[in-house]
């Protein structure tokens, strides 16, 4: 697989007259978790940089880079295409999409100019006046009885939506830190299911269950989880363990099921 190419900038984000410094510090983090481009304030109630570092921590180049407008007009006057995010149904009219459709349209103009989407106050959301300065308005699906979603939660949807619309989705996700080794070979399952076997009729599971049955069950899951070689070597290890404790505490246990595979190396 090739590597992916690198995610393009998303688009701004403008918050009109937030009024709760822990809104904008959750719209900062988002900017950073999906690679917004800079965030704009017009006429926020509080700003603290420092307070908004210390709740969305790593984020110092996305605050250092906020914008500060008087109004909405001045914080979108370079902007070529805007979204207008609402809850309210509004008695002129106007379209309104989903964010999808609003990110997709969005990325279809960026290459134009600078595009931005825009969130309002937390209790009443953008004015009509303010609407009507965007060339589209979103609307996010809610429960029709209690539409309004806090600010941060509005931003975030959008947010992801454009970062999905950019190719978000094909981005390779981080390996583990430890690989597998593998998928787990015959020889290895083969010690695993004996070992497991053994410690089933010291604690004598098969007292009431019939064995074959039992192992037949035992097997099919492990081939189901498709188990890698760490893992195999883990859970063979626990049936191990069971006898051992068994042993320590002078308990009789069965003996030694060795089956026709040369015990394989690997330890948990």
């Amino acid at each position: 697989m090739s590597k992916a190419e690198p995610l393009s900038t998303g688009p701004i984000v403008v918050l009109v007259e937030p009024q709760d410094l822990v809104n904008i510090a959750s719209v900062v983090r988002l900017a950073k978790n999906y690679l917004l481009g800079q965030v704009r304030l017009v006429n926020p109630r509080e700003f603290d940089p420092y307070r908004i570092e210390g709740i969305a921590h790593s984020t110092a180049d996305v605050v250092e880079q906020i914008g500060f407008y008087d109004s909405l007009e001045a914080a979108v006057a370079d902007c070529v295409f805007t979204v207008g995010m609402t809850a309210r149904g509004r008695a002129h009219k106007r379209t309104l999409i989903r964010p999808r459709a609003a990110a997709e349209q969005m990325l279809e103009h960026a290459d134009e100019g600078p595009v931005a989407f825009v969130l309002g106050r937390e209790a009443s959301g953008l004015t009509n006046d303010e609407l009507d300065r965007c060339h589209a308005l979103a609307t996010i699906p809610t429960n029709p009885e209690h539409s309004s979603l806090n600010l941060a939660q509005a931003c975030g949807v959008i947010a992801y939506e454009t970062m999905v619309a950019r190719g978000g989705e094909k981005q390779r996700t981080k390996p583990p830190r430890r690989k597998g080794g593998g998928a787990a070979k015959v020889d290895q399952l083969a010690w695993l299911f004996a070992d497991w076997e053994r410690a089933l009729h010291a604690v004598e599971f098969f007292k009431t269950r019939q064995p074959d049955q039992v192992m037949r069950a035992f097997r099919e899951v492990i081939y189901r989880a498709k188990t890698e070689v760490r893992e195999a070597a883990l859970v063979r290890a626990m049936g191990i363990e069971v006898v051992r404790f068994l042993e320590r505490k002078g308990m009789p246990v069965p003996d030694r099921i060795r089956p026709d595979a040369e015990e394989p190396s690997e330890e948990a």
